[in-house]
């Protein structure tokens, strides 16, 4: 039997929402849409969803469950992302599945590759991958710390897509598991006593 999945990311730069159709092991993106901008994740995000509920011809009473990107990646930018999907589920009452945003690039990608994505800082974020499944990672580092960073990279897509989200889920048939943002390290933002204390 065949259900829609809205699928959103913003793990990377990328504020990416898709309407998936899902029956089986077979996945149709019906409509996605994807804002670059690292700073409009919350201006965004919903806009997108709408938007690509529209372009489907679907309301968002007809989804059977939503796929977010849990990282790794920003902290503003992941809590937009999480927050979003638990509202439309709990709202919805359906099932919220968290992913690994880096597995949804490397599925789609296919093959032993790295993945790879700026963590800002002069660092990035990344996993290895052999047949699509991670083997190491993720972690986040400077470019020349990255095992075997002279290995090609996965390119295109640089960030998760609605269809990689959605096959990123490794199962379908028990409730989700509670999601975990990775965030790899600790925010930029400190609070008052944090600062008093440097």
């Amino acid at each position: 039997m065949s259900s829609l999945i809205l699928a959103i990311d913003t793990a990377t730069p990328a504020v990416t929402a898709g309407v998936v159709r899902r029956d089986g092991d077979t996945i149709e993106l019906l409509a996605q849409r994807v804002t670059v901008d690292a700073r409009a994740h919350a201006e965004q995000l919903t806009p997108n969803a709408v938007g690509a509920l529209a372009d489907a011809g679907v309301g968002v009473e007809d989804l059977a469950a939503v796929v977010v990107g849990c990282g790794p990646g920003p902290f503003t930018g992941l809590r937009v992302g999480m927050a979003t999907a638990a509202a439309f589920g709990h709202a919805l009452g359906v099932p919220v599945h968290g992913v690994c945003s880096l597995d949804a690039i490397a599925i789609v990608a296919g093959g032993d590759l790295l993945v790879v994505t700026d963590a800002r800082r002069r660092e990035v974020y990344w996993a290895r991958y052999r047949d699509g499944v991670r083997i190491e990672g993720p972690a986040v580092a400077a470019p020349a710390d990255v095992p075997g960073a002279d290995e090609a990279l996965a390119q295109p897509p640089r960030h998760p897509t609605a269809e990689g989200l959605v096959l990123a889920v490794a199962d379908w048939t028990s409730p989700p598991a509670p999601m975990v943002p990775l965030y790899l390290r600790r925010p930029d933002a400190k609070t008052l006593a944090e600062r008093a204390a440097r």
